[in-house]
């Protein structure tokens, strides 16, 4: 078997934006967040569905997937694989941009609802916490520390501090994070990660399943992620 690269937008999309996917985003969603019991999401719209992306041009760094919670509460997933300026600011902005139209004008502000923005980056963002995979930022009093309240929280999850080799995983998240960084190198699904919702993700991302303009996309993605990559490095060693 060989599956696709979730790092790249195509394979992200195609995994966690498509309407065969709600599962999967739920289950995701659930492990990646910490939601169980009551609080565990039991469903979601994806609003913005998966589609074919475009080749021409292909100026994004990034892709994100867009759910609404059965609770009303927003969630952006986004796969981040190029270190850009302005990155961190236009986490902020969009998380802000969705948690602000969700009001119609004279609509009243007690109708707004939480906005979490996920975001996995494919490089090491906070350098002072070398071994802190992930991240959770959320408004609140400095000396204090008191919390202002919930709506609007950042996730990141960054990936090349993640370290567990497949047998080491011992918990949801964990396995999905080694999905996320490493399922573009397998070639079969390991043991620990056979859970019902992990194959459904395996099974979506299998290159066996993919039509020829799925998998054109696919590898065009990943050499143009390659080529700029490879193109930021040059500039910053100049």
């Amino acid at each position: 078997m060989r599956f696709l690269d979730v790092k790249t937008d195509f394979a992200f999309k195609k995994v966690f934006g498509s309407q065969q996917s709600k599962p999967v985003l739920i289950d995701f969603l659930n492990a990646m967040l910490d939601y169980s019991g009551e609080f565990a999401i039991a469903d979601l719209e994806i609003v913005d569905p998966y589609q074919i992306p475009l080749i021409k041009g292909m100026k994004d760094s990034f892709v994100d997937v867009k759910a609404r919670l059965a609770n009303g509460s927003r969630v952006i997933v986004e796969m981040q694989v190029l270190n850009v300026e302005g990155f961190e600011q236009r986490i902020l902005f969009n998380a802000a941009k969705q948690y602000s139209s969700q009001l119609m004008q004279g609509e009243h502000y007690r109708l707004l609802n939480p906005v979490i923005a996920l975001t996995f980056t494919d490089f090491v963002l906070f350098k002072d916490a070398p071994a802190q995979v992930l991240s959770r930022f959320k408004l609140m009093e400095k000396q204090r520390l008191v919390d202002y309240g919930d709506d609007i929280e950042l996730v990141f999850v960054e990936l090349p501090k993640f370290q567990f080799t497949a047998e080491q995983l011992d918990s949801v998240q964990q396995r999905w994070i080694f999905f996320v960084k490493n399922a573009g190198q397998l070639n079969f699904i390991p043991e620990t990660l056979n859970t019902p919702s992990l194959r459904q993700a395996f099974d979506i991302i299998n290159e066996a399943g993919m039509s020829a303009d799925e998998l054109e996309a696919q590898h065009k993605r990943r050499d143009f992620i390659i080529l700029q990559r490879d193109a930021l490095a040059k500039a910053r060693s100049d």
